[in-house]
């Protein structure tokens, strides 16, 4: 699939970001998020799903349920990322997702934790129902990590979120998590100021 790009080239970039969107939407639509997060020496790439979904069903739904979707698009995370990677270590690499993308963006890096530059769900928490083993292996030896969502998003459960930061921390992410009062399903100032001091650190 097609990857929007913004930003320096991978070739002259000292950092990178890969930006995953959400359901019913595009790669240009999540691009415009990379576009607030402007920052010199920076490769901004968006990935684009087919059918703009990066499976069918909830996040929330057995496993199984989105196979093969699921392996597909952690797929294509996994083969951006190592093209970012002939350039950019990952320890300057920021992962981004809204969403759908949130959640396929925390569980890829869940399940190939290690140092990166910034891990970052917008209305997002781990993939799979109440009950899933979170056992993964590797460590974030470090790794900043924001999630931010609504108390009341209808599409993620805020027991959700909490969750899913307690796994990162378990992981030896720094984790920052924010639940925003009867915020609704979108991305708030509040996160993207949040997001822009990772990207200011790395």
């Amino acid at each position: 699939m097609p990857v929007v790009e913004a930003g320096e080239s991978l070739a002259k970039a000292r950092a990178a970001m890969i930006l995953v969107h959400g359901r019913g939407a595009t790669a240009a639509d999540i691009m415009t998020l990379g576009t607030e997060l402007i920052h010199p020496g920076f490769a901004y790439l968006a990935p684009q799903a087919e059918g703009n979904a990066w499976y069918p069903y909830p996040f929330t739904a057995p496993l199984e349920a989105n196979e093969p979707y699921l392996s597909a698009a952690l797929g294509v995370i996994e083969n951006l990322l190592a093209r970012v990677e002939a350039t950019i270590p990952a320890q300057r690499v920021i992962l981004l997702g809204f969403s759908q993308g949130a959640c396929l963006t925390l569980e890829f890096a869940a399940r190939h934790a290690r140092r990166y530059a910034g891990v970052v769900g917008l209305s997002g928490g781990l993939i799979g129902p109440a009950g899933t083993s979170r056992d993964y292996p590797g460590s974030f030896d470090g790794t900043p990590v924001f999630l931010g969502c609504s108390d009341i998003d209808p599409h993620i459960p805020k027991e959700r979120v909490i969750e899913t930061g307690e796994v990162f921390k378990r992981l030896g992410a720094k984790v920052t998590m924010t639940l925003y009062p009867g915020m609704g399903h979108t991305v708030s100032q509040d996160e993207i100021d949040a997001v822009r001091e990772i990207v200011e650190t790395v």
